[in-house]
């Protein structure tokens, strides 16, 4: 099969990052999946000034792979996947990882792009592509939650 679909998957604890995901999505008329944990994330889970909270935990062993409750069916359709995602403590969540265990990227087009509360990207990038090295991997971004389709798409474009 043929890799020529696009797919936006998107991890979002808050709904922040899905909103950002979907007017992506819609912008470059790609696939949309959301990237949803076995056990959804509380309030009290996503408190980071709680060394001892659920996310605080999670990041805190960069071994520790979130369960994911749901797959992609046909993965193999993509050529080309934006990874959606908030930053956490200055990287992907680790729940990014266990997504990106679960496939076989070589040669697929990976983007990270980001929310964040006000850090940049940081090693984001050379964080995951550790997990997918046979993967072509390009810079990634933050953007505001409110970001509108217009702009979403002008970046995406330099990824066809």
């Amino acid at each position: 099969m043929e890799k020529t679909k696009t797919l936006v998957a998107f991890f979002s604890a808050s709904g922040t990052t899905a909103k950002l995901a979907e007017r992506l999505a819609a912008a470059i008329g790609a696939d949309l999946h959301e990237i949803k944990p076995e056990t959804p994330y509380t309030s009290a889970d996503l408190d980071w000034t709680n060394r001892k909270s659920r996310s605080s935990v999670e990041m805190g062993d960069k071994a520790f792979r979130p369960a994911i409750a749901n797959g992609v069916a046909h993965m193999e359709q993509y050529g080309r996947v934006f990874l959606a995602f908030p930053i956490w403590w200055y990287t992907a969540p680790t729940i990014l990882y266990t997504f990106l265990e679960q496939y076989d990227f070589s040669g697929v087009t990976l983007i990270p792009l980001a929310t964040s509360g006000g850090s940049g990207m940081g090693s984001t990038g050379k964080d995951l592509a550790k997990i997918c090295p046979d993967a072509v991997w390009k810079d990634g971004r933050v953007f505001s939650a409110n970001a509108d389709e217009s702009s979403l798409r002008d970046w995406a474009e330099q990824y066809r």
